[in-house]
């Protein structure tokens, strides 16, 4: 299940029933989980821990230095949990010790070709990064979000929840949890509704919450106010609590 032709370090740990295709480096301090399928070409360097059932492309390179010129080659870390899908070419960095030390992705996540993944950046579960999207350092991405091709974040940046950016996007400032954005610079367009309908939101959530838009975005009011008043629907909506959490939690201010 490993080919003869790839190149293991000694240090590695790789589980019994991975796969491991020609002309593929492991280096030292790599660890593999059960099940993970690793194609032809494929270069992951350590400290790197990867889980189980995960299908790693050709030419894609994971647990690679950071470019950051702070980064002066400290053990930092590459993390990333199960049953995830990196495409071809993808590259992915370890963190920095101004930072967390570490770049984390959670499970079941879908990077697409040429997708790349900055030094510190946290990807939460059950996203897809499309095409060409790049996020650079200390970037946090929340579970089930989606970013179209060729979408760009800024450093420092917070991705929300079931939020979706469209091809192209620029994002210089924090989306919060269900948004649509889209554009250069990014614009809020509408909350995501075709993407919580598919996971289940119910008609009585998604009006609560094309109201929540509707009340940040399109009233005039400051997000001071914009919260005390999201935060009296709260009862009424248990979905409003990760959009309120997004805009409290805000540190660069958010998309308009």
């Amino acid at each position: 299940m490993i080919d003869s032709q790839a190149i293991i370090h000694p240090s590695a740990k790789i589980a019994a029933n991975v796969e491991i295709g020609p002309w593929t480096i492991i280096g030292a301090d790599v660890e593999i989980g059960e099940g993970t399928i690793i194609a032809s070409h494929v270069i992951i360097k350590g400290p790197t821990k990867i889980g189980k059932n995960n299908r790693i492309y050709q030419f894609s390179t994971l647990g690679e230095d950071t470019p950051d010129l702070k980064y002066k080659g400290e053990a930092t870390r590459f993390v990333m949990g199960d049953n995830n899908v990196i495409r071809e070419g993808v590259t992915i960095h370890r963190g920095t010790v101004q930072d967390r030390h570490e770049t984390t992705i959670g499970d079941n996540n879908l990077l697409m070709a040429y997708v790349h993944v900055g030094h510190d950046s946290v990807i939460g579960n059950n996203c897809i990064l499309v095409n060409n999207s790049a996020l650079a350092g200390h970037v946090h991405i929340d579970d089930w979000a989606i970013l179209g091709g060729f979408t760009l974040v800024h450093q420092f940046c917070k991705i929300g929840m079931h939020s979706f950016s469209g091809m192209g996007t620029a994002i210089g400032k924090d989306v919060p949890a269900y948004m649509m954005v889209n554009g250069n610079p990014a614009e809020a367009k509408n909350i995501n509704l075709e993407g919580l309908r598919r996971r289940g939101f119910t008609k009585e959530d998604l009006a609560i919450l094309s109201k929540a838009y509707k009340t940040i975005y399109r009233r005039g009011l400051t997000l001071d106010e914009a919260l005390i008043e999201l935060k009296l629907q709260q009862q009424e909506c248990a979905a409003l609590g990760p959009l309120i959490t997004s805009l409290e939690t805000s540190t660069r201010g958010i998309v308009r």
